[in-house]
C-alpha cells in the first residue's frame, strides 16, 4: 500500500475500495493507495499546478458542463479523466479518457476495456458511462482547439 500516487500517462483508472483507500490501475500494474479517490485527484490537480476546483471551473468555462465534470489533470500529456458519478460521493471512480478502447453493458453495470486489453467492471449504467465519455471527449476537443490556436 502506498500513501501518494502521481497520475501519469500509464494510468487507466482510479477505483474506490472504501472511504479511505483506492485501487489504481496502470497499463502494466496495480496499486492500492492509502487515500480515497477524491484525495488522489485533488493531490494530482495541485501537483500539476492547479486545484480540483480550478480544474472544474476550467471545464465549466470551456464546455458549459455544470456537473460531474471531466477534468484535465495535466495539459501537456492530455491527461483527461472523468468521474463515473458525482465526484462528491466517495464511490465514484475516475477513468482516463485516452486509454479507453471500448465499453460494454453487462448485467451489473459496464465493462470498460482499455487499449492494452485490460478490462474493469464498474457498477454504473452504460448510458452514464457513455454520457461521461462524450463530455470528456468534448473537453478534449476544446483543449485541442486551444492548443492549435496558439500555434
Amino acid at each position: 500500500m502506498i500513501d501518494e500516487y502521481e497520475i501519469n500517462s500509464a494510468t487507466l483508472a482510479i477505483i474506490p475500495i472504501d472511504e479511505k483507500s483506492s485501487r489504481v490501475y496502470e497499463e502494466e500494474t496495480e496499486y492500492v493507495v492509502n487515500k480515497n479517490v477524491h484525495k488522489i485527484i485533488d493531490f494530482n490537480c495541485k501537483y500539476y499546478g492547479s486545484s480540483y476546483r480550478g480544474r472544474c471551473e476550467g471545464t465549466k468555462y470551456l464546455t458549459g458542463i455544470k456537473s460531474k465534470f471531466p477534468i484535465i489533470v495535466e495539459e501537456s500529456r492530455n491527461l483527461i479523466f472523468f468521474p463515473t458519478g458525482s465526484p462528491k460521493k466517495l464511490d465514484s471512480a475516475w477513468i482516463s479518457l485516452n486509454k479507453i478502447k471500448s465499453y460494454h453493458q453487462h448485467f451489473y453495470g459496464t465493462t470498460i476495456q482499455f487499449h492494452n486489453e485490460k478490462k474493469i467492471d464498474v457498477p454504473i449504467s452504460y448510458y452514464s458511462i457513455e454520457n461521461q465519455f462524450c463530455r470528456a471527449t468534448m473537453l478534449k476537443a476544446k483543449l485541442y482547439e486551444l492548443k492549435n490556436e496558439k500555434k
